[in-house]
């Protein structure tokens, strides 16, 4: 029987770091080539593999491979396609293992958040009932920190180190200024359900009175006039504001502050606005000179600021994801265990993907104030492990080195083509 191949694909919004995991599996494949060949990943994520453009990594030099580490966004290119349900779209699916069968593909590794982890767990349950042996691992990625079963999510550390510096440095310029101009500043960032992105950004204060003042996460109901009083007071025993808010702010009734009305390729409500929409009430009722930003694609491609720990993390699962494949494990996802003890220490463990998929884990309660408006000493406590360590990457004339891989396709072997 020749050796089976494996599949790799990127899932989802990308982060600073989900191409170190994907370094992690290719490297970790390479040093297993008596027992894998090749290993392909898909040309925009889960499309490449229904389009049959699979990419031979094995064309890239060891160099390249590695440089990963080091390079941010999705190497092989990402997508939001939301596979729908087995009884709903099987052609799907059956298109998927009939590339593989194809390409002698046995191992799938889909690298992503909830929904990935749903189409990996649907995968993996239909080359069972297809008789097509096939081992699917879920590698994790989210800039959200959403995924249950495991201590936290590579791609988050970064994040959270980027918005907890950019509120410090925003925080110092604001308070320079506030004399005789901007009094509130709003920073609008990530997190649709969970507010951990937000949260991070109370790393950003070291003793009381440091910005950020005021915290929105999606997990506490949004009162207009609490928010307004708060706004109020802040300003007149500071002289400034500095405000973090979670793109998934709501009210009361669960109607999003930023809600557009439209829904993205995986059935989320689509937001924004909600920087200017919080600015605009500020104006409106307190007459206060204000700026706002939008961290959007800066937060989560922000390689040059990662976090030494969520990259070895990001790898470690990579690695992991490997080596569980090669133990025989399926349907199963590679996690995050924190130890115990004041001093951080975390290693990788095992979750189901059917108690993963499709669950998103919230900010505990006791991680918020109780005035709803900021983080916690538990919180701190949580958090700040995740951000520790400078991962620089090499700069050549002033800018970062960041790789480009050569990403050429394997010949199709199927005569019939598929539409996405």
């Amino acid at each position: 029987m020749p050796k089976k191949n494996a599949f790799y694909a990127q899932s989802g919004g990308v982060t600073a770091v989900i191409n170190a995991s994907a370094c992690g599996v290719i490297e970790t494949a390479r040093k297993h080539k008596s027992r894998i060949g090749k290993v392909y990943a898909g040309r925009n994520g889960i499309i490449g593999a229904l389009r049959e453009e699979l990419i031979d990594t094995g064309k890239e030099s060891r160099a390249a491979i590695h440089g990963l580490l080091t390079t941010p966004s999705g190497a092989f290119g990402s997508c939001r396609h939301k596979m729908k349900s087995i009884e709903e779209n099987r052609a799907e699916y059956e298109r998927l293992i009939e590339v593989f069968k194809a390409h002698n593909i046995g191992y799938f590794f889909y690298n992503g958040g909830g929904d990935s982890a749903d189409t990996c767990l649907k995968v993996s349950q239909l080359s069972d009932a297809m008789g097509y042996p096939l081992q699917a691992i879920h590698v994790p990625k989210t800039i959200d920190n959403d995924l249950p079963l495991t201590d936290n999510c590579p791609g988050f550390g970064s994040v959270a180190k980027y918005v907890a510096v950019s509120t410090r440095e925003a925080a110092l310029d604001v308070a320079s200024m506030c004399e005789s101009s901007t009094k509130v500043f709003i920073l609008e960032v990530m997190g649709r359900h969970a507010g951990w992105i937000a949260a991070a950004a109370g790393l950003a204060a070291e003793q009381e009175g440091d910005a950020p003042h005021i915290i929105l996460f999606p997990e506490i109901a949004f009162s207009r006039e609490k928010f307004l009083a708060r706004v109020k007071r802040t300003v007149k025993e500071n002289g400034f504001c500095v405000i973090v808010a979670s793109e998934g702010a709501q009210y009361k009734d669960g109607t999003f502050l930023a809600e557009s009305g439209l829904k993205d390729a995986f059935g989320h409500s689509q937001l924004g606005g909600l920087a200017p929409n919080l600015a605009q009430m500020i104006k409106d009722e307190l007459g206060y000179k204000y700026h706002w930003a939008v961290a959007d694609y800066l937060q989560r491609a922000a390689r040059h600021i990662a976090s030494q720990t969520d990259v070895d993390q990001a790898y470690a699962v990579g690695e992991a994801a490997v080596e569980m494949a090669l133990a025989g494990k399926n349907a199963v996802m590679p996690c995050i265990v924190r130890g115990k003890g004041k001093r951080y220490r975390w290693s990788v463990g095992e979750a189901p993907l059917d108690k993963v998929a499709n669950v998103e884990k919230m900010m505990p309660r006791n991680f918020i104030t109780r005035d709803g408006f900021n983080i916690t000493d538990a919180a701190r406590e949580y958090l700040e492990p995740l951000i520790q360590g400078e991962a620089y990457p090499e700069y050549r004339k002033g800018m970062p080195k960041y790789v480009r891989l050569k990403n050429e396709l394997v010949p199709k072997k199927l005569r019939k083509s598929f539409t996405v």
